[in-house]
């Protein structure tokens, strides 16, 4: 019974350390908020190649934002992104960010992942480095898309691999869908 019960603790205990490992205080949130460019397209990312990338290259199509892993159950949603890119490709853009904040499903080098989204899936759509998503790493891009006071538009939550968000032409933030979501779902709000 005492076994059990230490055992008990130690989980609840790991649970709460892994709750807070993403913790960001109001004041730092409030920095990082305000160090992030209010324009969509004053963002820039660093792509899987290492090179950088405005999203104003992007000006004029629809932008989906996806944070992806090679080992989650919603990785094979890298087909449906794949065929929606390649069908309306000539007004929206796909931007993969590997993330490995979310039990580790994205351990290996942006050679790794890049090779992996290729040869398994025919991945063409642009990828960037690997980023985090949220915590006190998270990157620029992902800070502009879970805030209102960043984007003027919307709060948002990264709760798991997949989690995508769609962008105007116009660089408005639109509409947030969950990680387990069909990505051809993004077709209907596609003007």
């Amino acid at each position: 019974m005492k076994t059990a019960l230490v055992i008990l603790a130690i989980v609840a205990l790991a649970a709460l350390a892994f709750s807070f490992r993403n913790y960001v205080s109001p004041e730092l949130k409030k920095t990082m908020i305000n160090q992030t460019p209010k324009s969509f397209f004053e963002l820039t990312y660093t792509d899987i190649e290492g090179k950088s990338v405005s999203m104003n290259s992007y000006k004029g199509k629809y932008v989906l934002c996806v944070n992806v892993a090679s080992k989650c159950g919603h990785t094979p949603q890298y087909t449906k992104l794949q065929a929606l890119y390649e069908k309306h490709q000539d007004k929206l853009v796909i931007i993969g960010f590997p993330c490995n904040q979310f039990l580790g499903q994205e351990p290996g080098s942006e050679k790794e992942i890049g090779e992996f989204c290729s040869k398994n899936y025919g991945v063409t759509f642009p990828l960037s480095s690997k980023i985090d998503v949220k915590g006190k790493e998270q990157h620029p891009v992902y800070t502009w898309l879970m805030n209102k006071e960043a984007n003027g538009v919307s709060d948002d939550k990264v709760e798991w691999n997949f989690h995508k968000v769609l962008v105007s032409p116009e660089g408005q933030w639109l509409k947030s869908y969950s990680a387990g979501s069909d990505p051809m779902d993004v077709i209907a709000d596609l003007k």
